[in-house]
């Protein structure tokens, strides 16, 4: 479904991604597993066009979208769900729903939106917060929200940058669970996390970063029991 080859991404000078590349099939999750900046956001961040890389391509379903904008790529069936939740707290549930049309299908031409109902059906305590304003959600359902707005437009893609940061291990499992439907439901996902009891539960394969560099490709299972790799890597 999507496939990173050979990327290479600076910040100025700095050279952050350094060679990598991984793959996601359709209605898999991948985790991306490994220290604080080691260039795990920023793979994430070229993917969509958030810094645009200097080499390397990137595939969706075959298809090269490594020259296209921002806006282009989100239209063609990537969704993101960034780090630290960043929902618009001064609009109204339903409103921050809403913007995901608004910005990605200003013509009102989705290829195939995700219709509102069946995301209550996932999020239904958004159904019930719909009216109110995302700054008095709690933390966990900022965090529903933000995976709510990503689902609206229909992707086929998920892209999620921490998403149990700083929630109580009840929230983790539910967002756990809605991950897990979302496989089912045959969606490619990356999951980068630095809880790693859920990344292991929930992945069909891990990737492990150093550096700006893949260094570890495995099924979970198998780095469960890689003490090596866990301890170079992880500092576990």
């Amino acid at each position: 479904m999507l496939e990173v080859i050979d990327l290479h991404t600076y910040y100025g000078d700095s050279y952050i991604l350094q060679g990598v590349s991984l793959q996601v099939p359709r209605g898999n999750i991948v985790a991306v597993l490994g220290r604080n900046g080691v260039g795990k956001t920023t793979l994430i961040h070229s993917i969509v066009k958030f810094v645009k890389p200097r080499g390397g391509r990137i595939l969706l379903q075959g298809s090269d979208i490594t020259d296209k904008s921002t806006h282009e790529i989100m239209r063609s069936g990537i969704a993101l769900v960034p780090q630290g939740r960043r929902v618009f707290s001064s609009l109204s549930v339903f409103e921050n729903l809403l913007v995901p049309f608004r910005c990605t299908y200003p013509d009102e031409t989705a290829i195939n939106p995700m219709p509102m109902d069946e995301v209550y059906s996932i999020f239904p305590i958004l159904k019930a917060r719909q009216g109110q304003k995302a700054s008095h959600l709690s933390g966990g359902e900022q965090q529903m929200l933000a995976m709510a707005r990503a689902l609206v437009s229909g992707p086929k893609v998920l892209l999620m940058d921490e998403p149990s940061e700083g929630l109580a291990p009840l929230i983790v499992q539910d967002i756990s669970n809605v991950i897990l439907r979302l496989r089912d439901a045959e969606m490619a996902i990356i999951l980068v996390e630095q809880n790693f009891k859920m990344a292991i539960g929930l992945a069909d394969n891990v990737y492990v970063m150093s550096r700006g560099a893949m260094v570890h490709e495995s099924l979970p299972q198998e780095l469960v029991g890689n003490e090596e790799i866990k301890a170079r890597y992880l500092g576990m």
